[in-house]
């Protein structure tokens, strides 16, 4: 039924998507001008006091506010097909098809909000990128698990022992702030070892008087991620990043292009090749002195502990 539906929906010419575009960025910039309203105010501003600062009408405000959702949402349903001519490819490596869409549709949706249009390509081009990083991301969370490094367990025990002590000396349970300056780490780093800590509830956990119910008869989705999961993933990733980001930049595009880390397709040596203008040879040497460089403990110690 979906994918009848979607079939439906005309395709959008270039001309079309960049109207679009611009419509989706001045309800963007509308956006950004009432959260520096509301910072200037100190509260949440009124629909007369933003016309009244941007010399329009409460009608106009209210209409780029209409229209610009409106964009965003024809934009996105114009390349629903998009998604799906992705998700295809990527059958059968541990998720359904519907659910490869559903995250497919993420990405796309991500595509919509960070396009920009005086780049000058097509938006499908552009929404590839995004469709394929959701979906093979998704994958990689879902279909294996990958247990909590060891310098983030000692980091829990770390906030466990600092967050009761805190307790006892204030007699409260003390704040993300109070806690995050304590252990020296950002409030934002601070919420992810929380997310990490979480412990994890039983599926057999009775659910109802009679305990002849498991928590596990209401989870409909057996891919659901845990806390863990999905954190450590995202820990996982940002390291690699980092670790990358020691290397020159011909070096890093080299090893994303080949290790697929942008899209989940490798490269060959070949295609790298053609993509930088130089010879196979050429990039077989960048990619080795990359992989040396990669092989010093200092660099992979980190990443070790993801696999030990």
């Amino acid at each position: 039924m979906y994918l009848k539906e979607i079939g439906t929906i005309p395709l959008l010419s270039m001309a079309d998507e960049v109207k679009l575009a611009k419509m989706i960025d001045k309800g963007e910039e509308l956006n950004k001008y009432i959260k520096s309203l509301e910072l200037e105010l100190g509260k949440e501003p009124r629909m007369e006091q933003i016309a009244e600062k941007m010399g329009i009408s409460i009608e106009e405000v209210k209409d780029i506010r209409r229209r610009s959702h409106e964009s965003g949402k024809r934009l996105t349903r114009a390349n629903l097909r998009l998604v799906v001519s992705i998700a295809k490819k990527y059958v059968g490596r541990g998720m359904l098809f519907l659910d490869l869409i559903q995250e497919g549709n993420l990405g796309l949706i991500r595509a919509v909000e960070k396009f920009d249009h005086k780049k000058g390509y097509k938006f499908s081009t552009y929404a590839t990128w995004w469709i394929r990083q959701a979906i093979t991301r998704s994958i990689a969370d879902q279909a294996r698990t990958i247990r909590i490094p060891v310098h983030m367990v000692e980091t829990i025990n770390k906030f466990k022992k600092i967050s009761r002590r805190l307790s006892q000396e204030l007699g409260r349970k003390p704040s993300e702030e109070e806690i995050a300056k304590e252990m020296e780490v950002t409030v934002e780093k601070f919420r992810e070892i929380v997310k990490v800590a979480q412990e994890p509830i039983s599926l057999e956990t009775p659910v109802g008087k009679e305990d002849d119910s498991k928590l596990g008869d209401f989870l409909e989705d057996k891919y659901s991620e845990t806390p863990v999961i999905s954190v450590t993933n995202e820990l996982l990733r940002q390291d690699i990043i980092r670790v990358l980001k020691t290397l020159s930049q011909r070096e890093q595009e080299v090893l994303q292009l080949r290790f697929g880390l942008d899209d989940g397709r490798q490269k060959t040596l070949e295609e790298v090749g053609a993509a930088f203008g130089v010879t196979r040879e050429r990039i077989r040497q960048i990619e080795a002195k990359a992989l040396r460089k990669l092989r010093h403990p200092n660099r992979n110690k980190t990443l070790r502990e993801y696999m030990d």
